[in-house]
């Protein structure tokens, strides 16, 4: 007979140690014993949830809302848990239930600014963030996380008071120097590159510390014009990073090759779902999608989505692969007998609440690229613009820039010729996609946005069959969180010095100039 006393206490034991695989092996053999006690399935689906078993997470963290529905910090964990499933819509209902519950601790108030973030809500983000330093001030990764939600927010300077002060808690707090040098613009007078110098020779030997300090030193030290030295330290500071990343770009090309064989024609009138609303904003990263989404969304009928996962997550869905990736060979290769109607259903009505207030949404994953010929099919309606940018500079800008490193589909940008590997792959498929869908996909280059604004401008808004909006010419203004590494230089008017970036560092990328002419990319284009 199980004493279900102890093995209670047990339990909560090894919640607290967060011992997850204790957890579940406990849960397993109690909760038969109590199924409607609302603390056992919520650590039993805060322990599915860590170890990365959303399913049973969700299964345990309902169960535990529904026996216990006014307790906040259960309504957070559900709201994380649907975030982690991609079920945007549903995570955003449950987190701002559970706000309206007033949460009362540090955690669940932190839980909800990253739920927030990562459905797009950054001003609710930072009401969140906000709430759980107040409770804790002296917690480094409340101060980072406040930091980061204030940036998006366009708050620059308390987001730097946030840094520093996450800096000052928590020295090896490494990723707050990059967030910190990312911020503006350093001049030489005012720059932090002594003091990272130092400490980059202190934790030499410190992988993660080199990836983020050294890429913070070539960042200001680019700012003030240091070329040659910053690009050494973008060669550290992505080396170190790439350490456990084992990329190879063999995969790349096997995936870049199942797409273009899984999309070989466009379906006919009437298959997809017909919607006019996305506009899908696709393109390399780093190449201006971010200040094109913010021109489009200036315009009082364009709403901003952010960067949704939500196209590739339908795909996943409904292609009835079972692999870990949201996006691989076998995803690609099962998706043959696809739905169509069916998947431009799913995926607009994942958008939902956030979108269907204005005539049309942008949705701004640059990687959409990808599904393009997907797009293209799913959603007829649709409009679709694909950014580009000088390739050498496409293939430097991408090489300065620290991805999201929980995210599998940026360990190119480690290697400098991986990165020109990969633009040759996605100049093939971008290739691919205007044989298959000629005129679909609307190319529109980052330096004639910027060199010829408002005509660029016009022709965007004519393509998405929006009218004309002075306010698009003044999207600095544009009041709307960004949450891209472009949150500081998409609120400054149009400018010039990112252009032909690539000048300043001719030497440093012969190499990756050769292996862009040998592969016959064009340059004039």
């Amino acid at each position: 007979m199980i004493d279900i006393a102890s093995q209670y206490v047990m339990l909560a034991t090894a919640f607290n140690a967060r011992d997850w695989a204790a957890v579940r092996e406990i849960s397993t053999h109690l909760l038969p014993h109590m199924p409607h006690h609302g603390a056992a399935h919520y650590m039993t689906g805060v322990s599915f949830m860590e170890l990365a078993q959303i399913a049973p997470a969700l299964d345990h963290l309902w169960h535990a809302v529904h026996l216990e529905p006014t307790r906040a910090h259960y309504m957070a964990q559900l709201a994380k848990a649907l975030s982690l499933a991609q079920r945007l819509g549903e995570a955003r209902l449950c987190a701002d239930r559970a706000m309206g519950l007033s949460p009362g601790d540090p955690v669940s108030l932190n839980t909800l600014g990253q739920v927030y973030t990562r459905v797009q809500a950054h001003q609710q983000a930072t009401t969140a963030f906000r709430g759980a330093v107040a409770l804790m001030p002296n917690d480094a990764a409340y101060r980072f996380n406040l930091g980061n939600a204030l940036t998006a927010d366009g708050q620059f300077a308390a987001a730097e008071m946030e840094l520093e002060t996450c800096i000052q808690l928590n020295p090896r707090y490494w990723a707050a120097y990059l967030a910190r040098a990312q911020l503006r613009r350093w001049s030489p007078i005012e720059n932090h590159i002594g003091a990272l110098s130092e400490l980059a020779k202190i934790h030499r030997n410190d992988l993660d510390a080199m990836s983020q300090l050294q890429m913070a030193l070539a960042k200001e030290c680019e700012d003030i014009g240091h070329h040659h030295e910053a690009f050494i330290h973008y060669t550290r500071g992505k080396t170190a990073g790439g350490v456990s990343r084992r990329y190879s770009s063999k995969t790349d090309e096997a995936l870049f090759g199942a797409v273009m064989a899984s999309v070989q024609s466009a379906q006919p009138i009437g298959t997809g779902f017909a919607t006019a609303e996305p506009i899908f904003v696709i393109g390399m990263p780093r190449t201006g999608t971010t200040l094109l989404e913010r021109v489009i969304t200036s315009h009082p009928d364009a709403y901003s989505a952010g960067e949704l996962q939500n196209f590739g997550m339908a795909l996943k869905r409904l292609s009835g692969s079972r692999t870990r990736l949201m996006l691989d060979v076998d995803t690609i290769s099962s998706a043959t007998q696809l739905d169509w109607n069916m998947l431009g259903e799913t995926y607009l009505r994942s958008t939902r609440p956030a979108t269907g207030e204005t005539k049309c949404f942008v949705d701004k994953l640059p990687h959409n690229f990808i599904y393009a010929g997907h797009i293209a099919n799913a959603l007829p309606g649709a409009k679709i613009i694909c950014v580009r940018r000088h390739p050498v500079d496409t293939c430097l800008s991408n090489f300065r820039q620290v991805f999201s490193p929980e995210s599998p589909y940026y360990d190119y940008s480690y290697n400098l010729l991986d990165t020109g590997r990969y633009y040759v792959l996605f100049d093939r498929l971008m290739a691919h996609w205007e044989k298959i869908f000629p005129g679909r996909i609307m190319e529109v280059h980052y330096e004639s946005l910027i060199e010829s604004q408002e005509a660029t401008t016009r022709s965007v808004l004519s393509h998405c069959g929006l009218t004309w909006n002075d306010a698009c010419l003044q999207f600095q203004q544009n009041p709307a969180p960004v949450a891209t590494a472009s949150a500081a230089q998409v609120r400054e008017p149009i400018y010039r010095s990112a252009l032909n970036r690539w000048r300043h560092y001719q030497t440093e990328l012969a190499e990756l100039q050769s292996l862009l002419i040998a592969e016959s990319i064009d340059f004039e284009r």
